[in-house]
């Protein structure tokens, strides 16, 4: 069990510099604009500005977009305005309607491509996505250190905090509580208004455990604080707990994690691989814009690979493979194949994902005015129902 606890704790702004000497270094970017004077050569056709959409300020995401950022300052002069949202929806939004030209997402780019969860509704339905880069991750069920969550299973009757219109912590949520042949019948969902609030309730002991990659910082001051943390484990070799996983959410396997709040030196966590945050745009942007900047991405790695303590996993040898929430974009191919990393297996892969969005989206079209008469609920369960037909076919 890895458990860390001090008397006294800490909060993460008024305490950066003691974040960043466990990984996280943040920019100039706090308020969400990064500009800077002092930079090099511009990238080849690299925007002047930008905006990206991010989680929180405070999570991962926020982090690692704020320290590409400050690196696309540094190298290209080019300046990035960052617009946080704790729901995927709100991170969602600005990239549809075009004001933002990428997002670092979670989950939230499977279901909405899926037309998934909260978004098997009129108003959303599976919508045309294409990956960047995203970066490996790990997730488990992350507890206070005294709530009494050795193991997933333990979880029953507990507090678990969940985010409003967030299917990406609320759904591997679900999946993880499977692994331990748990439902959320068997605990006490807490929902809470933003992904920051929920992440930091465990320290304010308004809840006991919740899901999320371990180097959010609101973990770090859960490590810090008297409650300490705790990392309830995925075993590779449980094969029953999997399987109940799996059938939930099918986009994660077994992972070895040694970067996490809390987690001693030499210390690994087993937890479940997923992407985190994955870079996303839509299909309709240009090839050349998406080549310019996984372009930067790549050439700006050294300024920002120390920006937390996982960020190195940005290299595109790992960030830059399959598999991952969507299809890749053409233009991050482009590039990737002019690196040699790409392979004819990752076309394949790439074929066989676009193919199973396209087939969506063609059974949307069809499905929509079938079932104008139902109401709200009606309409999301014979969606959902529907999806899971076709994907069944798929595979």
């Amino acid at each position: 069990m890895q458990v860390a606890k001090k008397n006294d704790p800490l909060t993460f702004w008024e305490n950066r510099e003691n974040y960043m000497k466990t990984g996280f270094k943040f920019g100039v970017a706090v308020s969400g604009l990064v500009t800077m004077t002092a930079f090099g050569a511009w990238a080849q056709d690299l925007p002047k500005t930008m905006v990206w959409t991010s989680y929180d300020v405070g999570s991962a995401g926020y982090a690692e977009a704020s320290a590409i950022a400050d690196a696309f300052g540094k190298e290209f002069g080019t300046r990035v305005r960052i617009q946080p949202s704790g729901s995927g929806i709100g991170r969602l939004q600005p990239l549809l309607q075009g004001r933002a030209d990428y997002a670092f997402l979670a989950t939230e780019a499977f279901f909405v491509a899926e037309g998934a969860f909260d978004f098997a509704t009129r108003d959303w339905g599976p919508r045309e996505l294409r990956a960047v880069a995203g970066r490996p991750a790990g997730i488990t069920l992350i507890a206070a250190g005294d709530a009494g969550i050795e193991n997933v299973e333990d979880a029953r009757g507990k507090r678990i905090a969940f985010v409003a219109g967030n299917p990406s912590v609320n759904v591997k949520c679900e999946a993880i509580l499977a692994f331990g042949g748990l439902t959320l019948d068997d605990v006490e969902v807490v929902t809470f208004p933003t992904y920051g609030s929920a992440m930091a309730s465990m320290t304010r002991n308004e809840s006991d455990a919740t899901c999320t990659t371990p180097t959010t910082s609101q973990l770090y001051e859960l490590a810090e604080s008297p409650r300490g943390i705790h990392y309830a484990p995925l075993e590779a070799d449980n094969a029953a707990g999997w399987e109940g996983l799996l059938k939930v959410l099918p986009i994660m396997s077994p992972s070895d994690e040694d970067v996490a709040a809390g987690l001693e030196e030499g210390e690994i966590a087993k937890m479940a691989a997923y992407r985190y945050p994955v870079i996303t745009t839509t299909a309709e942007k240009s090839a050349d814009d998406v080549y310019a900047f996984i372009k930067s991405l790549d050439e700006s790695y050294e300024l920002y690979k120390n920006g937390t303590a996982t960020m190195s996993r940005w290299t595109l040898e790992k960030s830059g493979k399959p598999a991952i929430d969507v299809p890749f974009h053409e233009g991050a191919i482009r590039y990737l194949k002019e690196k040699g990393i790409w392979t004819k297996e990752d076309d394949a892969w790439n074929e066989k994902r676009i193919a199973r969005m396209d087939a969506l989206l063609a059974a949307w079209e069809e499905f929509l005015p079938q079932n104008e008469a139902l109401s709200d609920e009606e309409f999301s369960q014979a969606w959902m129902a529907r999806r899971a037909e076709l994907v069944s076919g798929l595979n």
